[in-house]
């Protein structure tokens, strides 16, 4: 019986590594004025800190439901605060540390930076009753647009729309109070969670559903009116476009559709540009749009068809 095999040490060349990720690092940051003096103090909000605040917010908004397992109703109130305070002083961290960003090269954290991001987190903290109210609507959207639902609460605790939409309605109020970076981290949570990708800064009205979710996209710059319904694969995107000075794209354009009330857009349907959906149209499964419909319509592929002109290739 032969005794234990001996295996020599792995190297791995550690040092020759490291040294080449510095130099990769110095080349990126150097044309960008990233080489500072001060460096070595973060610079960027943290994902992982904005995904408990979050998490830590739904609680909030739902003490009974998202809040903890042992959570009795008659301390609920207390819950709560306590958790709206330590979420919020967390988010103060967090807004400070993307005002600073901003600011960069100066870069320091100046009393009018702290003053400004306490204000931010105020307003923000303001907004969380609104938000509430919002958020019942789309979950009562959900039940009454799903004979699967068995309970509002199967929706709330359960539905991926329901959850992107909590995100999104948190996330577009820190993108309207201007802290856009937070904005998108907290949408790009949502994202990776469920599947489901909307911008923070498109507007959405009230008793909003989305039904099953994945693969839904909806661009900065829409605009979705009340008890619109959209279902998996849907995007409401934005067409090509030039780019501006400096071969860079233009910002702030309108550039997304506009969805006006009562729209069902089925699965799989693409529309694109600022194109505006008449009230109470029906978009068909897999339609590829880039023109504005009347209110009323129902479009399908069918009907996109018999709509092209003759182009003289009958056979």
């Amino acid at each position: 019986m032969s005794g234990p095999t001996h295996i020599p040490p792995a190297h791995w060349n550690l040092d020759s590594i490291v040294s080449g990720l510095r130099e990769a690092r110095v080349a990126w940051r150097g044309p960008r004025g990233r080489l500072r003096e001060d460096a070595g103090l973060r610079e960027f909000p943290s994902q992982e800190s904005l995904r408990q605040i979050i998490k830590d917010l739904c609680g909030a908004l739902f003490p009974m439901r998202l809040g903890p397992i042992d959570l009795r109703e008659e301390v609920e109130d207390f819950y709560v605060g306590h958790t709206i305070g330590a979420a919020l002083d967390a988010l103060l961290h967090q807004v400070c540390l993307e005002l600073q960003y901003v600011g960069r090269p100066e870069q320091a954290a100046t009393p009018g930076t702290r003053e400004r991001a306490i204000e931010i987190v105020r307003q923000f903290g303001a907004e969380l009753p609104r938000v509430r109210a919002a958020l019942d609507l789309d979950v009562t959207a959900a039940y009454q647009g799903d004979p699967a639902a068995h309970s509002v609460d199967e929706v709330l605790l359960c539905y991926p729309g329901v959850s992107a939409m909590i995100h999104h309605r948190l996330a577009n109020v820190l993108y309207r109070l201007d802290v856009p970076m937070l904005a998108r981290m907290v949408a790009e949570i949502a994202h990776a969670d469920t599947g489901i990708d909307i911008h923070p800064g498109a507007t959405i009205g009230s008793s909003f559903f989305i039904d099953h979710g994945t693969g839904v996209v909806i661009g900065e710059t829409a605009i979705i009116g009340d008890r619109v319904r959209l279902y998996q694969m849907v995007t409401l995107g934005a067409k090509r476009f030039p780019p501006g000075e400096n071969g860079e794209l233009k910002k702030g354009l309108a550039r997304h559709p506009l969805i006006e009330d009562d729209v069902v857009i089925y699965a799989g349907a693409t529309i694109l540009g600022r194109v505006t959906i008449g009230k109470g149209s029906t978009i068909g499964g897999n339609v590829w749009l880039t023109r504005s419909v009347p209110p009323g319509s129902n479009v399908t592929q069918a009907s996109l068809v018999s709509d092209m002109p003759d182009c003289g290739l009958g056979g």
